[in-house]
Protein backbone atom coordinates (compact mmCIF):
# COMPACT_ATOMS: atom_id res chain seq x y z
CA UNK A 1 0.00 0.00 0.00
CA UNK A 2 1.27 3.66 -0.82
CA UNK A 3 1.04 6.26 1.82
CA UNK A 4 1.86 9.73 1.42
CA UNK A 5 2.45 12.46 4.35
CA UNK A 6 2.28 15.86 3.22
CA UNK A 7 2.53 19.21 4.52
CA UNK A 8 2.60 22.29 2.17
CA UNK A 9 2.31 25.83 1.54
CA UNK A 10 -1.56 25.13 0.74
CA UNK A 11 -1.82 23.33 4.60
CA UNK A 12 1.15 24.62 6.80
CA UNK A 13 2.96 28.17 7.51
CA UNK A 14 6.42 28.68 6.58
CA UNK A 15 7.60 28.29 9.97
CA UNK A 16 6.18 24.86 10.41
CA UNK A 17 7.56 23.69 6.79
CA UNK A 18 11.23 25.42 7.79
CA UNK A 19 11.28 22.90 11.12
CA UNK A 20 10.42 19.92 8.97
CA UNK A 21 12.85 20.98 5.98
CA UNK A 22 15.48 21.37 9.04
CA UNK A 23 14.56 17.60 10.66
CA UNK A 24 14.48 16.36 6.86
CA UNK A 25 17.12 13.86 8.30
CA UNK A 26 16.26 12.84 11.67
CA UNK A 27 12.58 12.07 10.04
CA UNK A 28 14.23 10.37 6.91
CA UNK A 29 16.14 8.09 9.73
CA UNK A 30 12.96 7.78 11.81
CA UNK A 31 10.67 6.58 8.81
CA UNK A 32 13.57 3.59 8.18
CA UNK A 33 13.10 2.40 12.03
CA UNK A 34 9.68 1.32 11.04
CA UNK A 35 10.72 -1.52 8.89
CA UNK A 36 8.00 -3.71 10.28
CA UNK A 37 5.29 -1.58 8.34
CA UNK A 38 7.61 1.07 5.93
CA UNK A 39 9.43 -0.86 3.48
CA UNK A 40 10.15 1.53 1.66
CA UNK A 41 10.78 6.01 1.27
CA UNK A 42 10.82 8.86 -0.44
CA UNK A 43 11.40 12.16 1.07
CA UNK A 44 10.78 15.60 -1.09
CA UNK A 45 12.11 18.24 0.87
CA UNK A 46 11.31 22.34 -0.97
CA UNK A 47 10.68 25.60 0.06
CA UNK A 48 7.04 25.02 -0.17
CA UNK A 49 6.70 21.48 0.68
CA UNK A 50 7.58 18.52 2.95
CA UNK A 51 6.53 15.07 1.77
CA UNK A 52 7.24 11.60 2.64
CA UNK A 53 5.91 8.95 0.13
CA UNK A 54 5.88 5.08 1.35
CA UNK A 55 5.57 1.83 0.43
CA UNK A 56 3.63 0.49 3.30
CA UNK A 57 3.69 -3.69 3.67
CA UNK A 58 0.45 -4.14 5.30
CA UNK A 59 -2.01 -4.02 2.30
CA UNK A 60 -5.19 -4.35 4.23
CA UNK A 61 -8.01 -1.17 4.34
CA UNK A 62 -8.09 -1.49 7.66
CA UNK A 63 -4.29 -1.00 8.63
CA UNK A 64 -4.46 2.57 6.57
CA UNK A 65 -5.60 4.13 9.71
CA UNK A 66 -3.10 2.51 11.63
CA UNK A 67 -0.19 3.03 9.22
CA UNK A 68 -1.00 6.74 8.65
CA UNK A 69 -1.08 7.18 12.74
CA UNK A 70 2.05 5.57 12.72
CA UNK A 71 3.70 7.72 10.51
CA UNK A 72 2.88 10.77 11.98
CA UNK A 73 4.26 10.14 15.09
CA UNK A 74 7.51 9.44 13.78
CA UNK A 75 7.16 12.23 12.18
CA UNK A 76 6.43 14.37 14.99
CA UNK A 77 9.19 12.43 17.25
CA UNK A 78 11.85 13.41 15.11
CA UNK A 79 11.31 16.76 14.21
CA UNK A 80 9.17 17.81 17.76
CA UNK A 81 6.44 19.08 16.46
CA UNK A 82 3.60 18.53 18.83
CA UNK A 83 0.89 15.57 16.91
CA UNK A 84 -2.13 17.32 17.55
CA UNK A 85 -0.22 20.57 15.21
CA UNK A 86 1.14 18.33 12.51
CA UNK A 87 -2.50 16.62 11.99
CA UNK A 88 -3.98 19.88 11.48
CA UNK A 89 -1.32 21.05 9.09
CA UNK A 90 -0.61 17.75 6.92
CA UNK A 91 -2.72 15.69 4.52
CA UNK A 92 -2.19 11.68 4.11
CA UNK A 93 -3.05 10.11 0.91
CA UNK A 94 -3.51 6.14 0.64
CA UNK A 95 -3.02 4.30 -2.23
CA UNK A 96 -4.05 5.58 -5.99
CA UNK A 97 -4.36 8.91 -4.24
CA UNK A 98 -0.86 9.11 -3.78
CA UNK A 99 -0.38 8.53 -7.44
CA UNK A 100 -2.85 11.41 -8.28
CA UNK A 101 -1.08 13.53 -5.99
CA UNK A 102 2.29 13.29 -7.04
CA UNK A 103 1.68 13.83 -10.81
CA UNK A 104 0.16 16.83 -9.69
CA UNK A 105 3.42 18.23 -7.92
CA UNK A 106 5.54 17.02 -9.98
CA UNK A 107 3.85 18.89 -12.95
CA UNK A 108 3.98 22.14 -11.11
CA UNK A 109 0.32 22.14 -10.21
CA UNK A 110 0.38 22.27 -6.11
CA UNK A 111 3.32 24.69 -6.45
CA UNK A 112 2.88 28.48 -4.79
CA UNK A 113 3.97 29.31 -8.63
CA UNK A 114 1.43 27.24 -10.60
CA UNK A 115 4.08 25.75 -13.49
CA UNK A 116 7.41 26.57 -11.41
CA UNK A 117 9.98 24.92 -13.60
CA UNK A 118 12.15 23.77 -10.38
CA UNK A 119 9.48 21.40 -8.58
CA UNK A 120 10.67 18.35 -11.52
CA UNK A 121 14.36 18.39 -10.48
CA UNK A 122 13.25 18.58 -6.79
CA UNK A 123 11.20 15.50 -7.64
CA UNK A 124 14.18 13.73 -9.14
CA UNK A 125 16.87 14.58 -6.88
CA UNK A 126 14.44 13.38 -3.53
CA UNK A 127 14.21 10.06 -5.97
CA UNK A 128 18.19 9.79 -6.49
CA UNK A 129 18.65 10.21 -2.79
CA UNK A 130 16.18 7.37 -1.60
CA UNK A 131 18.09 5.14 -3.88
CA UNK A 132 21.64 6.45 -2.61
CA UNK A 133 20.04 5.31 0.78
CA UNK A 134 18.70 2.05 -0.93
CA UNK A 135 15.31 2.85 0.36
CA UNK A 136 13.18 2.83 -2.88
CA UNK A 137 10.74 -0.53 -4.06
CA UNK A 138 9.56 -0.91 -7.14
CA UNK A 139 6.49 0.51 -6.29
CA UNK A 140 7.92 3.39 -5.63
CA UNK A 141 10.31 3.28 -8.43
CA UNK A 142 7.91 2.93 -10.76
CA UNK A 143 5.46 5.43 -9.05
CA UNK A 144 8.19 8.13 -9.58
CA UNK A 145 9.46 6.81 -12.99
CA UNK A 146 5.33 7.74 -14.36
CA UNK A 147 5.52 11.15 -12.44
CA UNK A 148 8.45 11.99 -14.36
CA UNK A 149 7.13 11.24 -17.80
CA UNK A 150 3.86 13.06 -16.48
CA UNK A 151 5.91 16.11 -15.79
CA UNK A 152 7.47 15.65 -19.20
CA UNK A 153 4.47 15.30 -21.02
CA UNK A 154 2.66 18.55 -19.18
CA UNK A 155 5.68 20.61 -19.98
CA UNK A 156 5.56 19.46 -24.27
CA UNK A 157 1.89 19.43 -24.72
CA UNK A 158 0.65 22.77 -22.45
CA UNK A 159 1.87 26.20 -21.70
CA UNK A 160 2.10 26.22 -18.02
CA UNK A 161 5.98 25.44 -17.89
CA UNK A 162 6.13 28.62 -19.60
CA UNK A 163 3.86 30.59 -18.26
CA UNK A 164 4.51 29.75 -14.64
CA UNK A 165 7.63 31.39 -13.06
CA UNK A 166 9.70 30.88 -10.64
CA UNK A 167 10.64 31.49 -7.21
CA UNK A 168 13.57 33.52 -7.79
CA UNK A 169 11.55 35.47 -10.59
CA UNK A 170 8.34 36.41 -8.78
CA UNK A 171 10.39 37.49 -5.90
CA UNK A 172 12.55 39.82 -8.19
CA UNK A 173 8.85 40.70 -10.24
CA UNK A 174 7.48 41.94 -6.70
CA UNK A 175 11.25 43.52 -5.88
CA UNK A 176 10.87 46.10 -9.44
CA UNK A 177 8.87 48.41 -7.20
CA UNK A 178 11.54 48.78 -4.88
CA UNK A 179 14.44 49.37 -7.51
CA UNK A 180 14.58 52.56 -9.78
CA UNK A 181 17.27 50.84 -12.32
CA UNK A 182 18.72 47.16 -11.58
CA UNK A 183 21.58 48.47 -13.72
CA UNK A 184 22.52 50.48 -10.61
CA UNK A 185 21.68 48.20 -8.11
CA UNK A 186 24.58 46.80 -6.03
CA UNK A 187 23.54 43.09 -5.02
CA UNK A 188 24.83 41.01 -2.14
CA UNK A 189 23.98 37.28 -3.53
CA UNK A 190 24.44 34.84 -0.19
CA UNK A 191 24.32 31.21 -1.11
CA UNK A 192 26.09 29.24 -3.75
CA UNK A 193 23.68 26.38 -4.66
CA UNK A 194 21.22 25.68 -7.66
CA UNK A 195 19.29 28.47 -6.35
CA UNK A 196 21.76 30.89 -6.41
CA UNK A 197 22.79 30.62 -10.00
CA UNK A 198 18.64 30.45 -10.99
CA UNK A 199 18.89 34.10 -8.56
CA UNK A 200 22.12 35.32 -10.28
CA UNK A 201 20.90 34.40 -14.14
CA UNK A 202 17.31 36.19 -13.06
CA UNK A 203 19.07 39.07 -11.67
CA UNK A 204 21.59 39.42 -15.19
CA UNK A 205 17.98 38.95 -16.84
CA UNK A 206 17.16 42.66 -15.23
CA UNK A 207 20.21 44.40 -16.28
CA UNK A 208 22.08 43.74 -12.88
CA UNK A 209 26.45 43.95 -12.92
CA UNK A 210 27.30 44.55 -9.80
CA UNK A 211 26.99 41.66 -7.87
CA UNK A 212 29.11 39.85 -4.86
CA UNK A 213 28.89 36.59 -2.98
CA UNK A 214 29.03 35.31 0.09
CA UNK A 215 28.85 31.77 1.68
CA UNK A 216 28.62 30.51 5.06
CA UNK A 217 30.07 27.50 3.90
CA UNK A 218 33.06 29.37 2.54
CA UNK A 219 32.09 28.50 -1.15
CA UNK A 220 32.43 31.84 -2.77
CA UNK A 221 35.29 32.12 -4.61
CA UNK A 222 34.61 29.10 -6.24
CA UNK A 223 31.12 30.01 -7.69
CA UNK A 224 32.52 33.72 -8.05
CA UNK A 225 35.17 32.19 -10.73
CA UNK A 226 32.69 30.01 -12.15
CA UNK A 227 29.91 32.71 -12.55
CA UNK A 228 32.55 35.83 -13.37
CA UNK A 229 31.18 37.87 -10.41
CA UNK A 230 33.40 38.89 -6.87
CA UNK A 231 33.42 36.92 -3.81
CA UNK A 232 32.88 38.53 -0.49
CA UNK A 233 35.71 37.12 1.99
CA UNK A 234 34.86 35.39 5.17
CA UNK A 235 35.59 38.23 7.03
CA UNK A 236 33.93 40.89 4.85
CA UNK A 237 30.17 40.31 5.34
CA UNK A 238 29.25 43.30 6.95
CA UNK A 239 31.15 45.26 4.59
CA UNK A 240 29.49 43.81 1.80
CA UNK A 241 25.79 44.18 3.47
CA UNK A 242 26.51 47.70 4.26
CA UNK A 243 27.25 48.41 0.57
CA UNK A 244 24.25 46.17 -1.13
CA UNK A 245 20.96 47.75 -2.12
CA UNK A 246 19.91 44.44 -2.54
CA UNK A 247 20.94 41.16 -0.30
CA UNK A 248 19.18 37.76 -2.06
CA UNK A 249 19.89 34.90 0.17
CA UNK A 250 19.02 31.51 -0.67
CA UNK A 251 21.68 29.20 1.44
CA UNK A 252 20.79 25.93 2.62
CA UNK A 253 22.73 26.65 5.95
CA UNK A 254 19.89 25.47 8.78
CA UNK A 255 20.79 28.76 11.29
CA UNK A 256 20.56 32.50 10.72
CA UNK A 257 23.28 33.61 8.14
CA UNK A 258 21.65 37.30 8.82
CA UNK A 259 20.70 37.98 12.19
CA UNK A 260 19.54 41.42 14.26
CA UNK A 261 22.67 42.05 15.63
CA UNK A 262 24.45 41.32 12.14
CA UNK A 263 22.49 43.58 10.26
CA UNK A 264 22.12 46.65 13.08
CA UNK A 265 26.24 46.32 13.29
CA UNK A 266 26.31 46.58 9.03
CA UNK A 267 24.07 49.66 9.02
CA UNK A 268 26.23 51.37 11.61
CA UNK A 269 29.33 50.80 9.79
CA UNK A 270 30.66 54.37 8.16
CA UNK A 271 28.88 54.78 4.53
CA UNK A 272 26.20 52.17 4.98
CA UNK A 273 23.84 52.48 2.73
CA UNK A 274 20.48 54.15 4.39
CA UNK A 275 18.14 51.42 2.77
CA UNK A 276 18.48 47.97 1.29
CA UNK A 277 15.91 44.89 0.15
CA UNK A 278 16.71 41.70 1.48
CA UNK A 279 15.05 38.78 -0.19
CA UNK A 280 15.38 35.44 1.97
CA UNK A 281 14.76 32.69 -0.76
CA UNK A 282 16.08 30.47 2.16
CA UNK A 283 14.33 27.35 4.51
CA UNK A 284 14.92 27.26 6.82
CA UNK A 285 14.98 30.89 6.95
CA UNK A 286 18.46 32.88 6.42
CA UNK A 287 17.27 35.76 7.54
CA UNK A 288 16.03 36.68 10.99
CA UNK A 289 12.50 38.15 11.10
CA UNK A 290 13.54 40.79 13.43
CA UNK A 291 16.06 42.05 11.48
CA UNK A 292 13.22 43.86 9.09
CA UNK A 293 12.39 45.73 12.45
CA UNK A 294 15.43 47.63 11.62
CA UNK A 295 15.21 51.54 10.18
CA UNK A 296 15.56 51.23 6.50
CA UNK A 297 15.54 47.26 6.17
CA UNK A 298 12.70 45.41 4.31
CA UNK A 299 12.07 42.01 3.84
CA UNK A 300 10.15 39.73 1.28
CA UNK A 301 10.26 36.12 2.63
CA UNK A 302 9.02 33.12 1.25
CA UNK A 303 5.89 33.50 2.54
CA UNK A 304 5.02 36.93 1.61
CA UNK A 305 6.05 35.54 -1.77
CA UNK A 306 3.61 33.36 -1.44
CA UNK A 307 0.80 35.54 -1.15
CA UNK A 308 1.09 37.97 -4.02
CA UNK A 309 1.72 34.82 -6.64
CA UNK A 310 -0.18 34.73 -9.53
CA UNK A 311 -3.50 33.23 -10.30
CA UNK A 312 -3.30 29.91 -12.60
CA UNK A 313 -3.09 30.73 -16.31
CA UNK A 314 -6.69 29.17 -16.07
CA UNK A 315 -6.40 27.16 -19.91
CA UNK A 316 -2.93 25.79 -19.21
CA UNK A 317 -3.24 24.82 -15.60
CA UNK A 318 -6.84 22.97 -16.72
CA UNK A 319 -4.68 20.96 -19.94
CA UNK A 320 -2.52 20.14 -17.21
CA UNK A 321 -4.55 18.89 -15.08
CA UNK A 322 -6.38 16.92 -17.68
CA UNK A 323 -3.06 15.71 -18.38
CA UNK A 324 -2.15 14.65 -15.27
CA UNK A 325 -5.79 13.03 -14.77
CA UNK A 326 -5.10 10.65 -17.46
CA UNK A 327 -1.75 9.68 -16.36
CA UNK A 328 -3.63 9.13 -12.84
CA UNK A 329 -6.09 7.03 -14.15
CA UNK A 330 -3.60 5.03 -16.51
CA UNK A 331 -1.24 4.37 -13.32
CA UNK A 332 -4.61 3.35 -11.36
CA UNK A 333 -5.67 1.15 -13.65
CA UNK A 334 -2.00 -0.62 -14.75
CA UNK A 335 -1.85 -0.78 -10.91
CA UNK A 336 -5.19 -2.70 -11.26
CA UNK A 337 -4.12 -5.34 -14.19
CA UNK A 338 -1.05 -6.33 -11.26
CA UNK A 339 -3.94 -7.80 -9.20
CA UNK A 340 -4.66 -10.24 -11.33
CA UNK A 341 -0.98 -11.12 -12.53
CA UNK A 342 -0.08 -13.92 -9.57
CA UNK A 343 -3.79 -16.09 -11.38
CA UNK A 344 -2.69 -15.32 -14.47
CA UNK A 345 0.31 -17.11 -13.89
CA UNK A 346 -0.73 -19.61 -11.72
CA UNK A 347 -3.32 -20.14 -15.02
CA UNK A 348 -0.47 -20.17 -17.63
CA UNK A 349 1.23 -22.88 -15.49
CA UNK A 350 -1.38 -25.09 -14.93
CA UNK A 351 -2.39 -25.46 -18.30
CA UNK A 352 1.57 -25.47 -19.83
CA UNK A 353 2.24 -27.97 -16.99
CA UNK A 354 -0.58 -30.53 -18.18
CA UNK A 355 0.55 -29.95 -21.55
CA UNK A 356 4.01 -31.30 -20.60
CA UNK A 357 2.82 -33.97 -19.08
CA UNK A 358 0.21 -35.11 -22.10
CA UNK A 359 3.80 -34.56 -24.53
CA UNK A 360 5.90 -36.36 -22.19
CA UNK A 361 3.34 -39.57 -22.22
CA UNK A 362 3.27 -38.91 -26.07
CA UNK A 363 6.81 -39.29 -26.28
CA UNK A 364 6.59 -42.56 -24.17
CA UNK A 365 4.13 -43.71 -26.98
CA UNK A 366 6.55 -42.76 -30.09
CA UNK A 367 3.43 -40.84 -31.08
CA UNK A 368 4.91 -37.07 -30.94
CA UNK A 369 6.97 -34.95 -33.38
CA UNK A 370 8.25 -31.88 -33.08
CA UNK A 371 5.50 -29.92 -35.27
CA UNK A 372 2.69 -31.66 -33.35
CA UNK A 373 4.09 -30.16 -30.18
CA UNK A 374 4.71 -27.09 -31.20
CA UNK A 375 1.32 -26.44 -32.46
CA UNK A 376 -0.02 -27.87 -29.35
CA UNK A 377 2.35 -25.17 -27.22
CA UNK A 378 0.77 -22.74 -29.89
CA UNK A 379 -2.98 -23.96 -29.09
CA UNK A 380 -2.98 -23.22 -25.60
CA UNK A 381 -1.23 -20.10 -26.14
CA UNK A 382 -4.69 -19.03 -28.11
CA UNK A 383 -6.92 -20.54 -25.33
CA UNK A 384 -5.17 -18.46 -22.51
CA UNK A 385 -5.38 -15.03 -24.97
CA UNK A 386 -8.96 -14.37 -24.20
CA UNK A 387 -8.98 -15.29 -19.98
CA UNK A 388 -6.09 -13.21 -20.03
CA UNK A 389 -7.45 -10.05 -22.13
CA UNK A 390 -10.68 -10.59 -19.56
CA UNK A 391 -8.74 -10.56 -16.56
CA UNK A 392 -7.51 -7.27 -17.25
CA UNK A 393 -10.07 -5.86 -18.78
CA UNK A 394 -11.76 -7.05 -14.99
CA UNK A 395 -9.04 -5.73 -13.00
CA UNK A 396 -9.25 -2.25 -14.74
CA UNK A 397 -13.09 -1.93 -14.12
CA UNK A 398 -12.03 -2.86 -10.11
CA UNK A 399 -13.69 -6.32 -10.40
CA UNK A 400 -10.09 -8.51 -10.27
CA UNK A 401 -11.76 -10.90 -7.49
CA UNK A 402 -14.28 -11.95 -9.83
CA UNK A 403 -11.38 -13.74 -12.07
CA UNK A 404 -9.42 -15.01 -9.15
CA UNK A 405 -12.61 -16.78 -7.86
CA UNK A 406 -13.28 -17.86 -11.35
CA UNK A 407 -9.84 -19.37 -11.82
CA UNK A 408 -10.13 -20.98 -8.32
CA UNK A 409 -13.65 -22.39 -8.80
CA UNK A 410 -13.28 -23.49 -12.85
CA UNK A 411 -9.69 -24.61 -12.41
CA UNK A 412 -9.00 -25.23 -8.88
CA UNK A 413 -5.65 -22.54 -8.60
CA UNK A 414 -5.80 -20.76 -5.44
CA UNK A 415 -4.00 -17.50 -5.24
CA UNK A 416 -2.25 -15.84 -2.06
CA UNK A 417 -4.59 -13.20 -1.07
CA UNK A 418 -1.48 -11.08 -0.04
CA UNK A 419 -0.61 -11.37 -4.20
CA UNK A 420 -3.80 -10.28 -5.11
CA UNK A 421 -4.96 -7.41 -3.08
CA UNK A 422 -8.03 -5.59 -4.06
CA UNK A 423 -7.82 -2.48 -5.46
CA UNK A 424 -10.03 1.06 -3.98
CA UNK A 425 -12.23 2.40 -5.43
CA UNK A 426 -12.86 6.11 -6.59
CA UNK A 427 -14.72 6.44 -3.12
CA UNK A 428 -12.11 4.61 -0.83
CA UNK A 429 -9.09 6.91 -2.79
CA UNK A 430 -11.55 10.32 -2.56
CA UNK A 431 -12.10 9.34 1.72
CA UNK A 432 -8.41 8.41 2.12
CA UNK A 433 -7.01 12.03 1.56
CA UNK A 434 -7.32 13.76 4.51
Amino acid sequence: MLLCFSSSHRTADFDLLERLERHAPAITAALSEHSDIVSGSVVLATCNRFEAYLDIDEPLPAARAVSAAAVLDAVSSASGIDPDVLRDASSVYSDHAVAEHLFAVTSGLESVVVGEGEIAGQVRRALDSARSAGSVTSELERLFQVASRTSRGVKNRTGIMSAGRSMVRLALDLAESRVSDWAQTRVLLVGTGKYAGASLAALRDRGVADVQVYSPSRRAPKFAASHDIAAVPADGLLHALAESDLVVTCSAVTDYVLTRPIVAEALALPGALERRLVIDLGLPRNVDPQAAELPGVELLDLETISIHAPLEELHAADDARSIVDEAAAEYRARTAEQEVTPALVALRKHVFDILDAEIERARGRGDSSEQTEAALRHLAGVLLHTPSVRARELAREGDAQTFIAGAAAVFGIEVDAASARPALSAVDDESAAS
